[in-house]
């Protein structure tokens, strides 16, 4: 008889954070605010506190301004499916961080000008951020500023303000059955003289489009697109743009439930 040797593995015990009363059925981004979690170092080690800003803190210190504000504070609204069917413009930043928390930003160009004045050179910048979930919903804005750091946060913040459902399908005839990962059909963008053409393309097929235009595409959750591009590409700000009234052009147009449904079109995030 041969001696089998048996190794018992003991999973730790996972802590949950139970979700306090008062804000149950509330939206996503109000519940993360009131039950944060403990970050981790490399190694499992606790990061200790006061390490970096909190960015939920202005969640939790928020006092709602608008109508729609208060419909989300109230768990009138918990989504952002909810907030886009009322047709109330968003003028809140805490808005989008209490529907979509999950969002990524991201830096497109930072830009240096320089003035000559009376008194000597002055010196601003202008920034363009984009803003994304990786699931139908992306964001552009700019902001000019005397500071780096400043401007950055009001380009983020001018970005969450314009988010956008971005609308998915399976247009290209090479395309199977299922969830749409590419655009429906052809849409053009424009930005000064920066012409931005997507087309569908199949799964598997990638990105086919210039780095700028495929920074927009990756944060709303586009992964196969054939583009064509015109006028001039290189300037990063123009190109980002036309990119982005591509996907905004395709909110505009009236399609059928038929062939809404022939082109397995989703708009917004991928819900089960």
């Amino acid at each position: 008889m041969s001696d089998e040797k048996t190794t018992e593995t003991t999973e730790m015990p996972v802590e949950v954070q139970a979700v306090p009363p008062a804000m149950e059925g509330a939206a996503p981004g109000l519940i993360l605010a009131f039950t944060p979690q403990e970050a981790k170092e490399e190694g499992g080690r606790p990061r200790r506190r006061g390490a970096g800003p909190d960015p939920m803190k202005a969640l939790r210190e928020w006092t709602p301004r608008t109508r729609l504000g208060r419909m989300v504070l109230s768990k009138k609204i918990v989504s952002m499916e909810q907030a886009l069917a009322t047709g109330i413009p968003i003028r809140e930043v805490e808005i989008i961080d209490a529907l979509l928390p999950n969002l990524t930003d991201e830096i497109i160009k930072v830009n240096m000008v320089q003035r000559m004045t009376d008194s000597g050179r002055r010196v601003r910048f202008n920034v363009m951020a984009c803003v994304g979930n990786h699931d139908g919903y992306v964001g552009l804005g700019m902001a000019k500023g005397k500071e780096v750091a400043g401007t950055i946060s009001k380009a983020i913040t001018a970005a969450k303000l314009n988010v956008i459902p971005v609308m998915r399908g399976n247009g290209s005839w090479e395309s199977s059955v299922g969830p749409g990962t590419s655009v429906p059909f052809s849409t053009t963008g424009r930005a000064g003289s920066t012409r931005v053409t997507l087309s569908p393309a199949p799964s598997g097929k990638g990105l086919v489009v210039g780095d700028t235009g495929k920074r927009v595409l990756e944060l709303a959750g586009i992964t196969d697109v054939i583009s064509r591009s015109k006028g001039q590409t290189r300037t990063t700000i123009n190109y980002a743009l036309a990119t982005y009234n591509a996907l905004c052009a395709l909110n505009s147009t009236r399609l059928s439930k038929d062939q809404a449904n022939r082109l397995f079109i989703a708009k917004g995030r991928l819900l089960e």
